[in-house]
């Protein structure tokens, strides 16, 4: 959708909200979400995501997101507008650039180490009043149901799958569905574009639509593809090392099977 067009097709309340502001797209990441970061001057900076309610997970992310408040630094939800075609997420802006951007390069042991701390904030939050259920079972019925109404993107697989279809890839994620599960509370979509860095700190996390209580290694092994994606693969070992552990490569493979679906 244009920029103009999606400007002049607001929901009203919207269209009042962010009068002034002057829009730019963001075009990282692989979200089906289009992302715009809004300024005006003398008002705060925002960001509205927007996508259409039959691939939408932006209602999901303004439950994880108003979770999460006070306990991680997270954007907090401005407005909330679903219409019969799309719904829209307003939301603050955190300071910060992503693990990706080139600056963070000039050190990356140092930016892993600030990752690998980043996962265990995350996965140290207790999930005791925590109702987002990203276990296996939940997750693979996800996957199922985004096949069936064809909303997966075959042409967006991983090297390694490329050319195969969903339905071929669920038949292996079923073959492969780990037998237990290290249950904390996960991100969901650990990558470096959803932590943003300032001063070589975290200064905060992004994306949080398929947060919930899942295996730990959901985060790990997209963590892990995402440091070889930005950094090179030669900087792999070194994920393992700074979260100071094993790498389990049956789970982080399945999990990165898993992740083609969404």
């Amino acid at each position: 959708m244009e920029t103009a067009f999606l400007q002049n097709s607001l929901p009203q309340t919207l269209s009042e909200t962010l009068s002034g502001y002057i829009w730019q797209q963001n075009l990282t990441g692989f979200s089906s979400s289009q992302v715009f970061h809004l300024k005006n001057a003398g008002c705060e900076n925002l960001y509205l995501k927007t996508a259409p309610c039959v691939d939408s997970e932006l209602a999901e992310e303004r439950q994880r997101l108003e979770w999460l408040k006070g306990k991680l630094s997270v954007p907090e939800v401005r407005l909330f507008v679903q219409t019969d075609e799309r719904d829209y997420l307003l939301i603050s802006e955190i300071e910060g650039a992503g693990a990706h951007e080139d600056l963070w390069k000039e050190d990356v042991r140092r930016a892993i180490e600030l990752l690998a701390n980043g996962v265990r904030m995350i996965h140290s939050l207790s999930v005791a009043d925590c109702a987002f259920d990203e276990t296996l079972e939940a997750k693979i019925e996800q996957a199922r149901r985004r096949m069936e109404l064809g909303l997966v993107d075959e042409s967006d697989f991983d090297d390694e799958r490329r050319g195969r279809t969903a339905e071929d890839l669920f038949r292996e994620l079923i073959a492969t569905k780990p037998a237990s599960e290290d249950l904390v509370f996960t991100h969901g979509d650990y990558c470096l574009p959803n932590v943003l860095l300032k001063d070589w700190q975290i200064s905060g996390f992004v994306d949080w639509g398929r947060a919930g209580v899942a295996d730990r290694y959901q985060d790990i092994a997209l963590l892990t593809r995402s440091v070889c994606y930005n950094f090179g693969e030669k900087w792999t070992p070194f994920v393992f090392e700074a979260l100071e552990i094993e790498p389990d490569w049956g789970r982080i493979d399945f999990y990165k099977l898993l992740d083609e679906f969404f």
